[in-house]
């Protein structure tokens, strides 16, 4: 041990991450694209408000921001959005369509030519019109895309097609020019991918009662020459095959991503390319998402991997799949590709997500955009280790600890640190391996964290998904219980001292594991789902609103599940301090949801806050509003295991 290492208690170490710094660096770089030779993408702005920036890398190397707030570019179908986003060069110049967040309307913008220019009409009727993973068609004056049309008041009064948008400005208070490709026979549909020579079209759908992870269809139709698609038919998937993603080989041959060997792996006119134990895809939770890209020389760009991905390149003709060189643990699920390059978005450990190029001739990968800056010393990173634990019936359970780590502090060899479990969102999700100040807030203090890719979590093949089928609040419970008991057996973690704490579905996990363990003395409850039949009956939007089925089973058929399963119903078993943190716009797992849980609380004196944000939805976005979460929550670990973080204001727990 260094000699000027201070030995303080854990919890009390003095940490150079304060919240802001962790709120500044909040969310990352999503759907590059290329324009003409330029690589455009869009990136998080968590102090303006927390829109969305559309940026280009000029041919120069400088990094712009395209369009000043306002402007947020940022699709609202089905909530979580899509590619929001494309562009061509027409005439020498720019010519961007984007989808601005505010009113939901397409424009047009060309840089230098003013202000941007809708596209698309507004309506009165529900949530309106929504458009994402857009195609702009230069050829056709047209953008094709995905419209979301809501044909009533109702969070499922809705319908979704194909479309093409004028890029003339002819439709933007016309709803009638909107050319509609495809009828609404599908629930749910992602965009069309034009073959090379243009003569037919390609996309996915799936119904009710199914998620796209559980099985979607690859439809294929003639583009008829007036720009119409005719009898479109199935060519692959099916109820049990979830294909992620479409496109077509510079040949005409078509390439996707099916599960059917129980990994995402890649097809081409049906014959395997690459069969491996790995994902080449992964849950189609926002339309337009990229696992792999053709090339013009026929190679493939792709994001494959399990737990971790890596980006590589596949010949198709051998099988033979090369990685790119580089730091980058984990890729996101964006890729574009012109000429010989590649560009995605990739982090590790010592890196937030910013924006990569690999150039395919010499094989090279630098970053291009977005560029990590430490914001602290490095040495106060967090150092993951990817552990592999066991649970009930000795069934694997995946995960990332981060024990406390400060180069200037150690605890007194006697004391164990304390933990917190973190559970993903979803479930049909993952967490990345990746740095992540918010972790890092956290460790620095003297606090571990543990993130559970429990059962149920992408990245490990299909039947691990599949372990949660009807299983949601038993197997997640379960795993993460076992991960904190396994930490404290091991002498890792101070069994005392265990927190487990989750957004979205993970906030479902934490507060199902307060109300059904005796594990943890405290949880922090994030934008939860906590009543699974208002839930399940008109009080979540419309991509999720059959998801219960395969997570719980049909409410008609097992409605004493939804009710045993519930946080709310069983209020009065939570019997430890907690935090309850929620976004009062969130369409998702609303507001009313907490207040239910609350109400049944309300005079049996367990020690809880509860946090409401106006102008947040399903997932925070703004600066402030991070900052007041993190320093909430570390409160509530202060309060319940006796630390004594240095500055940190004192969040007020009400009986």
């Amino acid at each position: 041990m260094g000699e000027n290492v201070r030995i303080l208690p854990y919890g009390a170490w003095p940490s150079p991450v304060d919240a802001a710094t962790a709120a500044a660096h909040d969310g990352r770089p999503e759907y590059v694209g290329f324009v003409g030779d330029e690589v455009w993408w869009t990136a998080p702005r968590p102090a303006e408000g927390g829109r969305r920036a559309l940026v280009r890398r000029r041919a120069d190397g400088a990094e712009e921001t395209v369009l000043p707030a306002p402007w947020n570019v940022r699709s609202r179908v089905m909530e979580y959005g899509g590619r929001p986003w494309d562009g061509t060069v027409h005439g020498g110049r720019p010519v961007v369509v984007f989808a601005h967040f505010a009113d939901q309307r397409l424009y047009r913008y060309e840089p230098g030519g003013g202000e941007p220019t809708p596209l698309t009409p507004l309506s009165p009727v529900g949530g309106g019109l929504r458009w994402a993973d857009l195609v702009v068609r230069p050829e056709r004056d047209e953008v094709w895309c995905v419209l979301e049309e809501f044909t009533g008041d109702g969070p499922t009064d809705v319908r979704r097609v194909l479309a093409a948008v004028p890029l003339d400005g002819s439709a933007a208070g016309d709803r009638s020019a909107v050319r509609e490709l495809t009828g609404d026979a599908h629930r749910f549909v992602t965009g069309a991918r034009l073959s090379p020579d243009g003569r037919r079209a390609a996309w996915l759908a799936w119904d009710h009662p199914r998620m796209p992870w559980d099985g979607t269809e690859l439809l294929v139709a003639d583009v008829r020459p007036d720009g119409t698609l005719d009898a479109p038919r199935t060519v692959a998937g099916g109820p049990e095959e979830s294909l992620a993603q479409v496109e077509w080989a510079p040949d005409g041959a078509l390439l996707y991503s099916s599960d059917r060997s129980g990994w995402w792996n890649l097809y081409r006119d049906g014959r395997p390319l690459c069969r491996r134990e790995e994902e080449f895809g992964g849950a189609l939770w926002k339309l337009g998402e990229r696992w792999f890209a053709p090339l013009e020389s026929g190679l493939i760009a792709v994001v494959h991997g399990s737990g971790t991905t890596a980006l590589g390149v596949l010949d198709p003709e051998t099988g033979d799949l090369v990685d790119a060189a580089g730091p980058w643990t984990e890729f996101a699920s964006t890729l574009a590709v012109h000429g010989e390059r590649i560009a995605t978005v990739a982090a590790s450990p010592r890196s937030a997500y910013e924006v990569v190029e690999l150039d395919t001739r010499t094989g090279r990968a630098r970053v291009i955009g977005s560029a990590h800056r430490d914001a602290v010393d490095p040495a106060h990173y967090p150092e993951p280790q990817i552990r592999t634990f066991a649970g009930p019936d000795g069934r694997e359970i995946h995960a990332h600890v981060y024990p406390p780590h400060h180069p200037g502090c150690a605890a007194p060899d006697a004391e164990r640190p304390p933990y917190v479990v973190w559970a993903h969102g979803g479930p049909t999700g993952r967490f990345p391996l990746v740095l992540d100040l918010e972790i890092a807030y956290f460790t620095t203090r003297g606090i571990g964290v543990v993130e559970v890719n429990y059962g149920g979590s992408t990245g490990y093949g299909r039947a691990y998904r599949d372990r949660l089928r009807e299983q949601w609040g038993v197997v997640d419970v379960e795993d993460c219980a076992a991960v904190a008991l396994a930490l404290a057996e091991e002498g890792t973690a101070d069994r005392d001292r265990l927190a487990i704490r989750g957004g979205s579905a993970g906030g479902w996990t934490t507060a199902v594991s307060l109300t059904t363990t005796d594990v943890y003395a405290c949880g922090t409850i994030i934008y939860p789902v906590l009543d699974l039949t208002g839930w399940a009956t008109g009080e979540t939007h419309d991509f999720e609103s059959r998801y219960l089925d395969s997570l719980v089973g049909p409410l008609d058929e097992v409605p004493g599940r939804y009710a045993e399963r519930s946080p709310v119903e069983h209020a009065d078993r939570i019997d430890v301090p907690f935090l309850l943190l929620q976004g009062l716009d969130d369409v998702i797992c609303p507001p009313a949801q907490c207040e239910r849980l609350l109400a049944r609380l309300e005079g049996r004196g367990v020690p809880h806050a509860y946090l409401a944000f106006e102008g947040e939805g399903h997932g925070f976005r703004r600066a402030e509003t991070v900052r007041r979460a993190l320093e909430a929550e570390l409160s509530l670990y202060a309060q319940v295991f006796g630390l004594r973080p240095p500055g940190v204001p004192t969040l007020e727990l009400a009986p």
